[in-house]
């Protein structure tokens, strides 16, 4: 009777704690969550935030609720909760949009909760600085190793599980594919206007390499008709050449050619 209880478990989508401390703190938690989901969609990645993740099955306290997860290779279909043993793995990265009243929890316990999960890269960002002396940045991002999380230096701060950079622009944390001018779009609309200018850059890029294909055919011709005529004129020339030759030879011989050409006319 006792297994048969444990397997008929509900795990609650609540913890009764508020979605976020502030404002700013709710919008830069839906900002990351909507950039990584529209920069994983179609791939079988799953992001989230605010999910409560429960990591021991039947326990109903085993569980926390970061702000944003990524876990790479799992299917992106909506859910009601993280259930650690079903999905099979940790989420691959983490991010906690840390204040003065969280700080406790996102750099002790839950710092060395996620360590002991698997999750293997870390981040934390104080956007209100509630803590955090202007002297020290904003960001930490810490790396999972045998010796548990280690800090990760750098600038921009590069996140080796999903591939993408971390910066900060005007005390809000934004994500970006290396190399990339723009950030990731943060709603639907700054993705279309993304993928219209990509789709943009592609046609120019298309119209560029047609220009450039048709100046090689050009360039291509031209030296083919260069080729022609040098190889005419080394015909001529040798034609030439060989007439005078033949020239001098009758003249040592003492034949007159050009009367005996003229009488020929």
């Amino acid at each position: 009777m006792l297994h048969a209880h444990l397997a008929d478990t509900e795990y609650p989508t609540s913890d009764g704690q508020p979605m976020s401390e502030t404002d700013v703190h709710r919008d830069q938690m839906v900002d990351l969550i909507k950039s990584l989901e529209f920069y994983f969609e179609g791939q079988c990645t799953y992001v989230s935030g605010n999910l409560l993740l429960y990591y021991e099955k039947d326990d109903l306290n085993k569980r926390c609720a970061p702000d944003v997860l990524v876990a790479l290779g799992v299917p992106p279909h909506k859910r009601d909760n993280y259930l650690l043993w079903k999905e099979g793995k940790a989420p691959d990265f983490v991010i906690e949009v840390t204040s003065k009243s969280t700080r406790s929890r996102d750099t002790g316990k839950k710092k060395k909760l996620y360590a002991r999960l698997g999750v293997r890269e870390y981040c934390i960002f104080d956007p209100l600085r509630d803590y955090l002396p202007c002297s020290a940045p904003q960001i930490r991002l810490y790396r999972l190793s045998k010796r548990g999380y280690l800090p990760v230096t750098g600038k921009p701060l590069h996140l080796e599980t999903i591939g993408l950079d971390l910066e900060i622009a005007e005390n809000i944390l934004r994500l970006r594919v290396p190399g990339a001018e723009n950030y990731l779009p943060t709603t639907r609309e700054e993705k279309a206007r993304a993928d219209e200018a990509t789709a943009r850059a592609a046609e120019e890029k298309a119209r560029a390499d047609a220009e450039k294909a048709r100046a090689d055919d050009e360039k291509a011709r031209a030296a083919e008709e260069k080729a022609r005529a040098d190889a005419e004129k080394a015909r001529a020339d040798a034609a030439t050449a060989k007439a005078q030759k033949l020239a001098r030879r009758l003249e040592q011989m003492g034949i007159d050619w050009r009367d005996d050409q003229e009488g020929g006319n």
